[in-house]
């Protein structure tokens, strides 16, 4: 006998148009996006103003605009709104800065730290030196290009990008020529990671399907084609050069000129690095030993050893071979001396430290758990913290806290401009 119960199911979504509501924009959440009572999260809204919202749950989307913030100007860029890059181009600079200043406040707060936070440094409008750029198939002779979607994996294709740096934007129509050749297998969803350099563009790919066997002889033929007609400094594939002009793409920081291998770390605006190194180098004045942890290429390395000699680790050992190269070129230099190690699963020992008197560490997002418990049982007196994630710092920064190390200040950093990112510069003293 039939069972007369209906079929199981999953939950639904109830049937019609989306409701729509008003409310009030009371406060900004931390990814950019209004914030109503309730709470409702809408994007593109300001505090002070009233929204029809369409949707249910937490987050909604802008119907209508009611009534609108004395802070609000109009976007710099015609992507915005459908490009998921940038979500606060809608704002008033002073304010947003501001904003991005009292999260960084607040989220030290939550690590019961008080401390001097300076005002922010902000990286200006179209100086982002690094941009990852996702490909679709398009013609045979030129890609689409651009970034993803707001919440979406859809692509946006751009002809404008007022963070990026003008030579990138220019460079767009040889980019895309550049990622035409990349579709030989239906899986392949390339991303170009594009680096301004001396030399030119330095363009790393990855997301070409290789489990095929990667791409053919005739497709590196035309990649590298594409390359030399663009002008372009470097392509590589995940790492492997596959067209490289008369030099290796290079960038001076410091006093040292640095070669870079494929796909390395810069900080994302120059304009950012020279403010978070002159900030570095004032804090780690009067320093006899220094040790710079998450090293990279050099960021802070060279103008660090115009100090005081320098030991310098990074887990890439190909960014750590880039900067021992370039110390035959810098010289005047107090001695660096570089190893290749792993920070997580062997960092620096506090006896290690012992005639150590500054430690700078610049870790990833993740953050320097296991390296500042050995900073906190350490005997330096002085740490620089260098931070795109304020949250791991505080993380961190509570363990050397509570080792009798105290925040003396923190310089705010914006080089991610128009985004809820916000990174940082912390001086510890004990």
């Amino acid at each position: 006998m039939q069972s007369s119960k209906p079929p199981r199911r999953g939950p639904q979504r109830p049937a019609g148009p989306e409701p729509e509501t008003e409310v009030a924009i009371l406060d900004m959440g931390g990814e950019g996006d209004g914030l109503a009572e309730g709470p409702v999260y809408v994007p593109f809204t300001l505090p002070g103003e009233r929204a029809r919202v369409r949707g249910r749950g937490e987050r909604r989307q802008l119907a209508e605009l009611l009534s609108a913030s004395p802070e609000r100007v109009e976007p710099p860029c015609p992507h915005f709104g459908t490009c998921g890059g940038c979500a606060l181009q809608h704002w008033e600079m002073a304010s947003y800065l501001a904003w991005k200043r009292e999260r960084l406040i607040g989220t030290l707060a939550r690590q019961h730290i008080e401390t001097e936070v300076l005002p922010i440094f902000a990286s200006p409008p179209a100086s982002r030196r690094r941009v990852a750029l996702h490909a679709r198939q398009g013609s045979r002779d030129a890609a689409r290009l651009g970034y993803k979607m707001r919440a979406s994996w859809d692509l946006v294709t751009i002809e404008a990008c007022p963070i990026a740096d003008p030579r990138i934007v220019a460079a767009l129509p040889a980019l895309r020529r550049l990622a035409a050749p990349l579709f030989e297998h239906p899986k392949s969803a390339p991303t170009l990671h594009v680096t301004l350099t001396d030399q030119g563009l330095d363009v790393d790919i990855s997301g070409v399907e290789r489990k095929s066997g990667g791409l053919s002889a005739d497709g590196r033929m035309r990649l590298a084609q594409a390359a030399a007609e663009g002008g372009l400094a470097r392509v590589s594939l995940d790492g492997e050069i596959a067209y490289m002009d008369q030099q290796a793409p290079s960038v001076r920081l410091g006093p040292a000129r640095v070669f870079l291998p494929p796909g390395a770390f810069l900080q994302a605006t120059p304009q950012a690095e020279a403010a978070m190194r002159a900030f570095v180098i004032e804090a780690a004045q009067g320093a006899a030993q220094i040790a710079d942890l998450y090293c990279g290429v050099g960021t802070f390395t060279f103008a660090l050893a115009e100090i005081a000699p320098v030991y310098a680790a990074d887990g890439a050992a190909e960014a750590v071979r880039a900067l021992t190269t370039a110390l035959a070129g810098a010289p005047g230099l107090k001695g660096v001396r570089a190893e290749a190690r792993d920070l997580v699963r062997r960092p620096i020992l506090a006896e290690e430290l012992r005639k150590t008197d500054v430690v700078v560490f610049d870790p990833p997002r993740a953050g320097a758990a296991e390296q500042s418990a050995e900073i906190a049982r350490s005997a330096v007196g002085r740490a620089i913290g260098v931070s795109c994630n304020p949250a791991t710092f505080g993380r961190d920064a509570r363990t050397l806290i509570e080792a009798g190390f105290r925040l003396v200040r923190v310089l705010p950093v914006d080089q991610f401009l128009w985004s809820p990112h916000v990174e940082l510069v912390g001086v510890f003293e004990r």
